[in-house]
């Protein structure tokens, strides 16, 4: 059914300038860039070791600001730039369709998108979306792409660039219905169930990547909230000095929550996600 991480979405508002402070937090530039017209979207693909993160900003065309870009526009209003969705990857999305509605998924059918990029190539791809109602309000995708192998990383990293995805941070104040759709439902393995202070922690993991799923504190809202993501690399001195070399403020290197890690945090430009970069040398 679900194969792997495919994307975590980020929308923003002026792209160019997105892509370049991810560019320096990543160390590469974008695999992929493009526009979705009948979405009133335009995006930047970058290809990671185990997924992709999207850049998404409204669609302008020459004649103007199209109507399509309605809702990106009213959601940067309401909301502000930061985390907007997720998708998970399959190789057959008809059947991962058909079985997720035989466990009681709320989930469409898969659709057909085509994705128009600056080079004047096409990418095709076919999307099932999950209801708000099933995910408390999160924006959940599961797609199959005909081109994954092109969107991805290629080639060795230096040692102080961007690997991979490490994991992105989900608040739940429902952390039974969180554990019921993404162990059960969607089937991805629950690799550890812990209590932090007083506060309780799933991990679910799937292609290499951690869906961290914190409990929210009082008063509980009526919907989950992505929150931040983080970034592995195998350098973690490296890839501070570079950061901070390029302009982008960084705290000091300190002691990771998972024993043997050590993580910074990026201070700014990163469009209101939470961002960390860690070093774990258990997954080197």
């Amino acid at each position: 059914m679900i194969s792997r991480f495919d994307h975590v979405t980020i929308v923003v508002h002026d792209l160019d300038t997105a892509c370049a402070s991810y560019t320096v937090l990543l160390g590469r530039g974008p695999s992929w860039r493009g526009a979705h017209p009948e979405h009133g979207t335009q995006s930047a693909l970058f290809g990671l070791g185990n997924g992709l993160l999207e850049l998404t900003a409204p669609f302008r065309s020459k004649a103007g600001d199209d109507e399509a870009s309605a809702g990106l526009l009213h959601w940067l209003a309401e909301r502000g730039e930061g985390v907007q969705s997720i998708a998970f990857g399959t190789d057959d999305a008809a059947a991962c369709s058909a079985q997720l509605r035989e466990r009681g998924v709320r989930a469409t059918p898969p659709h057909s998108g085509v994705a128009h990029g600056q080079d004047g190539t096409t990418r095709e791809y076919k999307l099932i979306e999950l209801s708000p109602r099933t995910t408390r309000g999160l924006s959940i995708g599961i797609v199959e792409r005909a081109q994954l192998a092109e969107l991805s990383a290629t080639g060795p990293v230096d040692a102080g660039q961007v690997e991979a995805l490490d994991h992105v941070v989900i608040r739940s104040a429902d952390m039974a219905a969180a554990q019921a759709l993404y162990g059960e439902q969607l089937g991805l393995r629950l690799a550890l169930d812990r209590v932090v202070g007083s506060v309780r922690m799933l991990f679910f993991r799937t292609g290499g990547v951690t869906l961290e799923v914190v409990e929210a504190g009082a008063p509980a809202p009526q919907a989950d909230a992505f929150y931040g993501v983080a970034y592995r690399v195998r350098d973690l001195a490296a890839a501070r000095a570079r950061v901070v070399a390029a302009g982008l403020s960084a705290s000091d290197i300190r002691t990771g929550k998972k024993p043997g890690t050590e993580v910074f945090t990026v201070r700014d430009g990163m469009c209101q996600v939470p961002t960390l970069v860690l070093r774990d040398p258990s997954r080197d």
